[in-house]
């Protein structure tokens, strides 16, 4: 009886949502208040019924209801009860319903927290949203109910979670990536809504600014716990792969980056209106291309969860409306929109306009690398494969470019700046940053040409930012009371700066330094690495709660002295009979070591992969420092000010400072 109260709930939702679709619309266009009032509680109804349906789809893992197929078919009765409630989206059926939940979160927060600006517009961004709300919900209840029952032939078990999602990657990955995916669906809201009525203002960008710093952080983080999980969970140790699905949360974050600029500058300069509301439906749609990439069968990955061509077809509906529509409005509206501002060809503008082009440029690469193989096998032209190489080789430079630029930007002034001042403040930070370029790699063990430019790169954005960090805090009360003057906006854009610097040079250091052996070993055996010793102590067998394992002892020492002792395993899991690996890691902030165990390749010996990763997690913590420098800037107290619309003459006037239009992150 709950599933089907589930399934009933979701065609409630969607009533909802067509309403909220179309009523505060028509309130809008005939400038009726009272229907325009509909907004809020119907999207309040909306995700009331929507997270219903998700707890009856919960309710039904936690208590073993094998009837309903997709518990039957992802869950088991021997799995932990933490691992039966993640894997309510640990497939397709229940991965979209929560994709729906976070949605219509996210149309309620906008209803709650925007009570203070104009009735129309917020009916306006309320009713667009709604019209997603409306796509994805269709497409659930058409193509992938997630309460379809079994009867009367009901399993007497299910035939268990994926074992690749049976960790707590499952817990806090997918939710933060959603979180980011379906967050920038507000910006694109706004910019529709702007489109519409026509008011493309600093307090249309100021409104939608921090909705989509949020939404960046949370898919930051998405992305990187993304790379944390396959990191230590598939045993080969890499942080990264260029998986077309990787790619595809990649690509509206590089989007999402650019257009967090955009608005900064939109919000303070009056610049940049039609830029903005092209990336903010560019991000959104790539949203929508990662959602339709993981779905639609056309992608064979870890990260895929559908094969069905009809649901397919249905995303390729969503996504072509989406765009063609938008794009539509799009080119009647924005070409009446005119910037009388004038600046200078150094000025803070040009370099925020050329750091976002090399963004869409780097979002171009990803975007053909990933596309292109695909389009040939569709044509029937052939099967081509793009990885790795392909990408260091194009978008490392792009990298390396937008940091240069990022470093000189910082010292950068609106409207104007002077080439011989400018050159004069980058001096230094040049020279520092060219020193340490040489310095690190060396030290690290050789240089290269790749390792000296990432290092630079990554030296000269830290420099160039603690640099103008010193000269911002100059106070006649002291060094302490100037750092204290500077506002959260600013700050927040240092550690954006900085998480930048500290995820170029985990990256560059850990891809030219970072040592691999794979190896052949029976316990009692040694390797020498990197100045370390491996010696495999023992093995023996272990049983967990849905699986037995091969757990390798591995001592590892330098120069005699104890360092660590790693406990790789192989696990064979009892339903599916699948064979995982659970890698040994040694994590450091400077170094870990990793041991993972392969394939036992005869008289007692087995395949094992042994290696040693500088700075690895640097990558991760430079995500995170740039997803609290975002939480930073949108905790400035200007976003708690009531915001009134702009006159023409305010939007002429300078920004007092100018980390109040940088932001968060630049």
């Amino acid at each position: 009886m709950i599933p089907e109260f589930g399934h009933f709930a979701l065609i409630l939702a969607l009533m909802l949502a067509t309403l909220l679709a179309l009523v505060p619309l028509a309130g809008s266009i005939t400038r009726r208040p009272d229907l325009q009032a509909f907004a809020r509680p119907l999207a309040s109804g909306q995700f009331v019924f929507v997270a219903i349906a998700f707890g009856c789809l919960a309710w039904a893992f936690v208590t073993d209801d094998f009837s309903v197929a997709y518990v039957a078919n992802n869950s088991n009765s021997l799995l932990p009860w933490y691992y039966k409630f993640s894997a309510v989206w640990g497939s397709h059926e229940g991965s979209l319903l929560l994709w729906i939940l976070i949605l219509t979160a996210w149309t309620v927060a906008v209803a709650i927290f925007s009570r203070r600006l104009p009735t129309e517009l917020v009916s306006l961004v309320l009713s667009i949203m709604g019209m997603i709300s409306v796509a994805f919900l269709l497409f659930i209840l058409i193509t992938s109910n997630p309460f379809t029952r079994l009867l009367p032939n009901v399993p007497a078990d299910g035939a268990d979670l994926n074992p690749l999602l049976q960790d707590f990657g499952l817990v806090i990955h997918p939710p933060m990536l959603y979180m980011g995916y379906v967050g920038f669906s507000v910006a694109f809201a706004f910019s529709i809504a702007a489109l519409i009525n026509g008011r493309m203002d600093g307090a249309w960008a100021r409104w939608s600014r921090p909705w989509t710093t949020v939404a960046w952080c949370f898919l930051s983080l998405g992305i990187a716990l993304g790379s944390w999980w396959a990191y230590y969970e598939l045993g080969w140790g890499g942080w990264w792969f260029w998986d077309p699905v990787e790619n595809a949360s990649v690509l509206p974050w590089l989007a999402g980056t650019a257009l967090m600029h955009s608005l900064a500058v939109t919000e303070k300069r009056g610049v940049f209106k039609s830029w903005t509301v092209l990336l903010a439906i560019v991000t959104f749609s790539l949203s929508l291309l990662g959602t339709f990439l993981v779905r639609s069968g056309v992608l064979t990955s870890v990260h895929a969860f559908a094969a069905d061509p009809a649901r397919g077809k249905f995303l390729i509906g969503v996504l072509a409306v989406t765009i063609i529509g938008s794009l539509t409005l799009y080119a009647f509206r924005a070409p009446v929109v005119h910037a009388r501002v004038r600046y200078g060809s150094l000025s803070r503008e040009i370099f925020l306009l050329l750091n976002n082009v090399l963004l869409m440029a780097a979002m171009l690469l990803v975007l053909v690398g990933t596309l292109y193989p695909l389009v040939l096998d569709y044509l029937g032209a052939g099967s081509l494969s793009v990885g790795k190489p392909f990408f260091d080789l194009t978008f490392s430079p792009v990298a390396i470019a937008v940091a240069l630029l990022l470093g000189a930007g910082v010292f950068s002034r609106w409207k104007r700046t002077d080439g011989g001042w400018l050159g004069r403040q980058l001096l230094w930070p040049a020279a520092i940053s060219l020193v340490l370029a040489v310095i690190v790699p060396l030290w690290l063990g050789h240089l290269e040409p790749w390792a000296f430019a990432g290092c630079f790169a990554a030296a000269w954005v830290s420099v160039a930012t603690f640099r103008d960090l010193w000269a911002r805090s100059a106070s006649r009360q002291g060094r302490w009371t100037g750092l204290r003057r500077l506002t959260r906006s600013y700050y927040g854009m240092v550690l954006g700066h900085l998480g930048v610097a500290v995820v170029m040079a985990g990256a560059t250091v850990v891809t030219n330094y970072g040592v691999e052996r794979d190896v052949r070993m029976v316990p009692g055996e040694t390797v020498e690495m990197s100045g370390l010793t491996f010696h495999f102590d023992s093995l023996r067998h272990r049983q967990g709660p849905n699986y037995s394992a091969e757990q390798g002892r591995f001592v590892i020492t330098r120069e005699g002295e104890p360092v660590t002792t790693l406990y790789p395993e192989k696990r064979v899991y009892a339903v599916q009979r699948n064979v995982m690996t659970e890698a040994g890691i040694d994590g450091g902030l400077f170094r870990d070591l990793f041991v993972a165990l392969g394939e036992p390749v005869g008289d007692d010996a087995w395949a094992v992969r042994i290696q040693y990763k500088p700075l690895v997690r640097w990558v991760w913590l430079g995500a995170i420092f740039m997803a609290l420098g975002g939480a930073l800037a949108i905790a400035d107290r200007r976003y708690r000010m009531r915001v009134t619309r702009e006159s023409p003459e305010t939007a002429k006037q300078e920004p007092s400072s100018p980390e109040a239009v940088t932001g968060g992150v630049s």
